[in-house]
């Protein structure tokens, strides 16, 4: 480090301390380590800063254009990786302040006039932010088209439906498939909304108080690609409230990824054996040369817990502080950082997985059936045909599938004078709903899972979250 940085940092307090820090409070207070990836942030807030400080007469036009180019130099310093950051320097706002005025030399002084370190970095990580959102949605979009792709294929694939993971009623693969769209697209919608919210701009605030200099915060907001400035100074730099909106949102859809990674993992059991995921995202056994374990899915499902902790604990950083600026908040970096890369690794590889993923058809029909799933259908259709009360009408078949049970058969295979013991009722028009197939394809009710239902929810999941409806034939 030279020793005009040397001197820059020394002066950033003012010639108010009169011994050097501590080699241990050096390490607690350094931030660069981790928020030196807010560089691209950094130096356009303040190229936007510098412009809007020349325009309001503030800033000699002279100094603007030498901090202009001094900060272009230094992003394409760190660019090509010739760029050391200074852990002495504390964080990436001083280390690329000191090596500017390393560049330019007193133009770089200048720069932070009329604002602080605490609105810089709060506009850095609202820029940062908005990027992670605009970044999960598009995942998540990619995801979704893989999702609705595989459900076209399967629109009519027959499989059981489970609830308390027991066999319940048949539906098809691509209904199943289908929920996760849904899911994906309320989380896509969480990310918007926390996109919205964060679309304000903190800079300008300064400490927590504003300035006595005549800024304009919305040309800056605008350059910046903010909606507005925020209202309020004292709420600009201390509250990370947009972070935990990220947050929020990424822990539930990791949520939704280890629901949907739990499934495969399952699936991909000898004992299911609905699934073959796909040999490059398994790995083998050290001792067991017959295993093929679903490690990727396994590693979704694990990290969501990564990224539900991550939350919680800036939750538990934020709930007591007195406003405005903490350094506690210095601890929003690392975990809203590693969920990012968390969050977008694991949407990616789910994605990978089950466009590569090839399900079992026949071994997914042939359990549809087991467990009497079709019990429901037997009580329905009692009620719609023979006007039997419902409750009365589950009660004939439960006896039903206790028989059935008795026998070691389906309900479909009880002969027609079992069922007529059991009911005179229960004539032979009952078979017409006691299989997979006719069950499922009696689900026509909107959301349902009769097939023409599943293609016209594709169709409309296209519309809705991809904006491609393939033409007719096509």
């Amino acid at each position: 480090m030279t020793s005009e940085r040397m001197r820059s940092a020394r002066e950033l307090w003012g010639g108010h301390f009169a011994t050097d820090a501590a080699p241990l409070m050096e390490r607690i207070n350094a931030s660069v380590g981790f928020d030196k990836r807010l560089w691209a942030e950094d130096v356009r807030g303040s190229i936007a800063h510098a412009r809007m400080l020349a325009a309001r007469g503030i800033l000699p036009p002279a100094d603007r254009d030498a901090i202009l180019a001094g900060l272009e130099a230094i992003a394409r310093e760190i660019e090509e990786g010739r760029f050391v950051f200074d852990p002495k320097l504390e964080d990436v706002h001083l280390n690329i302040e000191a090596r500017l005025t390393e560049r330019i030399g007193e133009a770089g002084r200048r720069l932070h006039t009329a604002r602080s370190r605490n609105d810089q970095v709060a506009t850095d990580m609202r820029l940062w932010a908005k990027a992670a959102c605009a970044r999960a949605d598009e995942l998540l979009r990619r995801l979704q088209r893989v999702l609705i792709d595989r459900a076209e294929e399967h629109a009519a694939d027959v499989m059981p439906g489970f609830t308390h993971l027991q066999a319940a009623q048949p539906v098809t693969l691509g209904h199943h498939l289908l929920a996760y769209v849904e899911m994906l697209g309320r989380d896509r919608s969480r990310f918007a909304d926390a996109l919205a919210r964060m679309d304000e701009c903190p800079l300008g605030a300064a400490a927590l108080a504003g300035t006595s200099f005549p800024i304009d915060r919305e040309a800056t907001a605008r350059e910046l690609g903010f909606a507005r400035p925020m209202a309020n100074s004292i709420d600009a730099v201390s509250d990370r409230d947009f972070l935990l909106d990220y947050l929020s949102a990424a822990a539930i859809a990791s949520v939704h990824l280890s629901r949907l990674a739990e499934e495969l993992v399952l699936w991909s059991t000898p004992q299911f054996g609905f699934v073959k995921l796909p040999e490059a995202f398994t790995s083998g056994s050290s001792i067991m040369p017959q295993k093929r374990n679903p490690d990727a899915a396994e590693l979704v499902r694990g990290k969501s817990g990564r990224v539900i902790g991550h939350l919680v604990a800036l939750l538990t950083v934020l709930k007591g502080l007195p406003l405005a600026y903490s350094k506690d908040m210095q601890e929003d970096k690392e975990g809203v950082f590693d969920t990012a890369d968390t969050l977008e690794l694991c949407l990616a590889a789910t994605a990978a997985m089950l466009e590569g993923a090839r399900f079992d058809t026949a071994r997914m029909r042939a359990a549809a059936g087991i467990g009497h799933t079709t019990a429901t259908d037997l009580a329905d259709w009692l009620v719609r045909v023979k006007g039997v009360p419902f409750r009365e009408a589950h009660g004939i078949a439960a006896r039903a599938v206790r028989r059935a049970e008795e026998r070691g058969c389906g309900l479909e295979d009880l002969p027609d004078s079992e069922l007529l013991a059991l009911d005179a009722r229960l004539d032979p028009g009952v078979r017409e709903v006691l299989g997979v197939d006719r069950s499922v394809a009696s689900r026509t009710s909107f959301g349902g899972t009769a097939p023409v239902r599943v293609r016209e929810a594709i169709e409309a999941a296209r519309r809705r979250f991809l904006e491609e409806v393939p033409e007719a034939g096509a």
